[in-house]
């Protein structure tokens, strides 16, 4: 196994606001794997909240024993591998079992999504989504959600309402509301969902902070939106404490460690009953398309990455009608790909 590995700046066409964070830039390490022929790709997005930076993600790397990754890839033992390495560090281990499953693709010639099981007439719409900002910057950003049919803004701070009425005075698509643990008094924010359900909001990502389970399974019992987990879920050894406390899950390749494991998510996730959203951080179409190889197995899809950035240096993944179009190339299908962005 012959590895390369690039820093790379992802810049955002606009400032990136959430509740707490603003942002215009996402730091990644893209990997490149050689094996027996094949390539396979990675992607490390590595956004500053979640503690990862290009030099912990390449001293992880330098910890990695290659020789133990011997086709046919057993990811479960993989994954352990990694684990047991280091903890935390999810992004970087999503980076290589991307990668692994991009080469495991091209050595059975078979599409990624195919092996996983994802039937593309099953394929959820994505949304676009739209960071806190000012009136005059969300009418210019929606701008760029015309092949999108459904729009998701991120709320949390004392304007969410103008938001929301910005938005609406532009266009009357669906929308998913992220208020990344931006609100704090639970009797406010039920009165906060019952509005949003009457402008058209069908799911709300982590209303309240990730570590307050009881306000959050309080909204969940009396709200009419569904009430997602976001930060309160990464790898699947989360999910046990989330039963009841949600309607749903966000599982996002950057937090869940790569494919094998929000696989694995998905399928406990649907064990409990509970829905899915599959989601993104900023991130170029590597990433994403191991995203949309699995967005048929979830209810919602969140996978914008390439449409918020300036520079996403492969093709970006076909979309028609606001919808993914898987293809049939093996492994991720990434087209696009200059080799010399590893040199």
């Amino acid at each position: 196994m012959k590895i390369s590995c690039k820093e790379f700046e992802l810049e955002l066409k606009h400032p990136f606001s959430i509740s707490k964070f603003t942002r215009t830039s996402t730091p990644l390490l893209l990997l490149k794997l050689n094996y027996e022929g094949f390539t396979g790709y990675g992607e490390a997005s590595m956004v500053p909240y979640m503690g990862e930076s290009q030099a912990s993600a390449a001293a992880f790397l330098a910890k990695v024993d290659w020789n133990r990754f011997q086709h046919p890839f057993d990811f479960a033992e993989i994954h352990q591998y990694l684990d047991a390495i280091e903890t935390g560090n999810p992004a970087i281990k999503a980076a290589i079992d991307i990668a692994l499953n991009d080469l495991n693709g091209k050595i059975l010639n078979e599409p990624c999504y195919k092996i996983f099981g994802s039937d593309p007439a099953k394929m959820p719409v994505t949304s676009y989504t739209v960071g806190i900002d000012t009136p005059e910057v969300i009418r210019e950003k929606l701008k760029d959600a015309e092949n999108f049919k459904v729009v998701k803004v991120k709320l949390g701070r004392d304007n969410d309402k103008e938001l929301i009425n910005t938005i609406r005075s532009v266009t009357d698509l669906p929308l998913y509301v992220d208020a990344n643990q931006g609100w704090s008094d639970k009797k406010q924010a039920i009165e906060m969902c019952y509005w949003l359900h009457d402008q058209g909001v069908l799911l709300i990502e982590q209303p309240m902070d990730k570590n307050n389970l009881e306000g959050n399974a309080w909204l969940t019992g009396r709200s009419p939106i569904p009430i997602i987990a976001d930060e309160a879920v990464q790898r699947i050894g989360d999910l046990e404490t989330l039963k009841g406390a949600y309607h749903g899950i966000n599982i996002k390749l950057m937090k869940s460690a790569g494919m094998y494991e929000a696989h694995q998510m998905i399928l406990k996730a649907r064990s409990f009953g509970m829905k899915i959203l599959i989601g993104c951080m900023s991130e170029t179409s590597i990433a994403t398309l191991a995203g949309i190889a699995l967005a048929p197995l979830c209810d919602w899809a969140d996978l914008d990455g390439p449409w918020l950035t300036k520079n996403n240096p492969f093709n970006d993944p076909e979309m028609k009608d606001g919808r993914y179009v898987l293809n049939d190339l093996p492994g991720l299908g990434l087209t696009g790909v200059d080799e010399g962005l590893f040199d």
